[in-house]
């Protein structure tokens, strides 16, 4: 529980960064000569369409509500639920996944979900589109350490790796993965850049190199 609220808590803090980095159109931890993978695009026209009811739920009860008190009350909850939508997508466009120039992967859901994949440790990767049930992460220990991090209800890249890896959940719990399923916008791009950083790499998780690039 005290891991849950800590993760909370520091997701919090690091809203109105997310939110400066946004208008200012900067990046976090994307360095020259990496690249960045954007991953919003399932997802936003949820996200604006979820304002839209938080706009119009708090223009409705400052009509309705009579009570001073009760209004301002109302209207601080409503006007917080706004600025958090606004944060959590803000952290996910500022936040983007990372292809390092070292062959390194960066895998994340704004502020709420970020794991290190060192090169070394990434065996294939390859575009596959999947639409899995469930949440945000989806985790079955006994499913050969599948990792599936889903946007708008679906995954696109596949990374299989050499030895699990530890990743931590956004509420703080932990768990091992030996294959990672994440979205991506432009899976093709994300992998060809996987390429260019390590030419050995497979492309479809077999022996065959990867195809050059144009």
């Amino acid at each position: 529980m005290k891991r849950a609220v800590r993760g909370l808590i520091a997701h919090e803090m690091r809203a109105p960064g997310s939110l400066v980095r946004w208008v200012a159109g900067r990046r976090h931890g994307v360095r020259e000569g990496d690249h960045a993978a954007p991953y919003t695009g399932p997802q936003t026209a949820m996200m604006y369409g979820l304002l839209f009811v938080a706009v119009v739920e708090t223009v409705a009860l400052a009509v309705l509500i009579p009570w001073p008190l009760v209004h301002g009350i109302v209207l601080v909850l409503d006007a917080y639920a706004v600025l958090m939508v606004l944060a959590l997508h803000a952290g996910c466009v500022t936040r983007p996944h990372v292809v390092g120039a070292d062959g390194s992967l960066r895998i994340r859901y704004g502020a709420l979900f970020d794991l290190r994949v060192a090169g070394a440790t990434i065996a294939a990767v390859r575009v596959e589109r999947r639409y899995p049930d469930g949440g945000l992460i989806r985790f079955d220990p006994a499913d050969d350490g599948i990792l599936d991090l889903v946007v708008g209800s679906q995954t696109t890249v596949r990374v299989e790796l050499t030895a699990p890896v530890t990743f931590v959940r956004p509420l703080g719990r932990r768990g091992r993965a030996r294959v990672i399923r994440f979205h991506a916008d432009e899976p093709e791009a994300l992998v060809r850049a996987f390429a260019r950083a390590r030419g050995h790499l497979p492309w479809r998780g077999d022996r065959t190199p990867a195809p050059p690039l144009p």
